[in-house]
């Protein structure tokens, strides 16, 4: 029996309270607040369930055994694990004295199936003309960053956004943990690795990156960027390494940018803050922004937004060339939404024609005019 093997049957056993929602997709998160205190996240909502560990010693032990197969530990002295399961989904775990009522357990499941781009123009997520668009802007070599918030969706709408991207392409994923899987063959996937309790063997997404740069790729994604790489991101961006795909945990477009600028300030390269807003405005071309509405949980994009550098105030310039509007809901109580061009130009407009690509226009006509 190999060692994979062992760590799944370990691992099925000791989770056992919670395997039913690891095996539905329609489960997107579950949530254990306490050995007995159990939610999932299904189809954007909350949902209180029955399920229970049969006690607290039995819910350690399961996150104790997560932990072992992983080369990691946790301990009152070191009391957060993240980790992965057999199948790819995504533990984090928090015991005492941190976690103040008991343990705490979230699992993100990983789903077997990557969504497409039909599958979020179907589920009203994405509109045929917005994804046209964004194809385009992949194939021009555009730097796009996907802003939201937690659990809105953005590895997702990353990963569909990405299989625009040409299968002659060399393409290197960078992640904290693995999630995303590309349909291109050329693909390397590179993962953060945590130092052990001595502080060694440890790897970030910042140094990753860095050593990718040497691996001659045509397109670097970051799933999300969260630290000091945010700074060689940028950078590389804009001395020859166009067409990068990445996250940010924010709710605007200018938020989006903002954030990208703190984060460059936290590298240990030190530059001013203009410097830092002037490569954030110059590497960035677009921004898609996306958000759950709590009303029916669906997630959709809301705004593609363009970045047009600074003003003469050194503020950032945006534009919005998609924006979505309600429409009201179905008879089932779902929001409509339409992503529809908002009439502005974008700035790469005559781009297209001149790379060649003028016949895959054929829904943004009025977007390339």
């Amino acid at each position: 029996m190999s060692r994979q093997a062992i760590f799944e049957a370990s691992t099925a056993y000791f989770l056992e309270p919670i395997g039913p929602f690891l095996q539905d997709e329609s489960v997107t998160e579950i949530m254990v607040n306490g050995f007995d205190d159990i939610y999932v996240e299904r189809r954007g909502k909350l949902e209180h369930t029955d399920a229970r560990f049969p006690s607290e010693d039995a819910l350690l032990s399961a996150i104790h055994n997560v932990a072992q197969w992983v080369g990691r530990e946790i301990t009152p002295e070191h009391p957060v694990l993240d980790a992965r399961l057999p199948d790819g989904s995504r533990v984090h775990a928090v015991i005492p004295p941190s976690a103040r009522t008991g343990i705490y357990l979230t699992i993100r499941t990983f789903s077997r199936e990557t969504l497409t781009i039909e599958d979020l123009i179907r589920f009203g997520s994405l509109s045929e003309s917005a994804w046209e668009f964004l194809e385009l802007c992949v194939l021009l070599k555009k730097n796009i960053l996907i802003s939201g918030g937690t659990g809105t969706g953005k590895t997702v709408l990353l990963g569909a956004i990405s299989r625009a991207i040409p299968e002659d392409e060399r393409i290197i994923v960078i992640e904290d943990t693995s999630e995303l899987r590309m349909i291109q063959k050329h693909c390397l996937y590179l993962e953060a690795q945590h130092a052990d309790h001595s502080g060694r063997g440890g790897l970030n997404v910042r140094q990753l990156f860095v050593n990718s740069l040497r691996m001659r790729p045509d397109r670097i994604i970051v799933g999300e960027v969260r630290g000091g790489e945010a700074l060689d991101l940028i950078q590389s961006m804009i001395s020859g390494h166009a067409g990068s795909l990445s996250t940010v945990h924010a709710n605007s477009a200018l938020d989006a940018l903002i954030r990208l600028e703190t984060l460059s300030l936290m590298s240990d390269v030190e530059i001013p803050v203009y410097v830092a807003r002037t490569q954030v405005a110059s590497a960035i071309d677009l921004v898609v922004q996306i958000a759950r509405f709590t009303e029916d949980g669906s997630r959709k994009i809301t705004r593609i937004t363009e970045t047009v550098g600074l003003n003469e105030s050194n503020q950032y310039q945006t534009c919005d060339l998609y924006v979505s509007r309600l429409n009201g809901k179905t008879s089932e109580g779902d929001l409509i939404a339409e992503l529809e061009p908002t009439g502005q130009r974008p700035t790469f407009a005559d781009e297209a024609r001149e790379q060649g690509l003028g016949e895959r226009i054929r829904l943004t006509e009025s977007v390339f005019h």
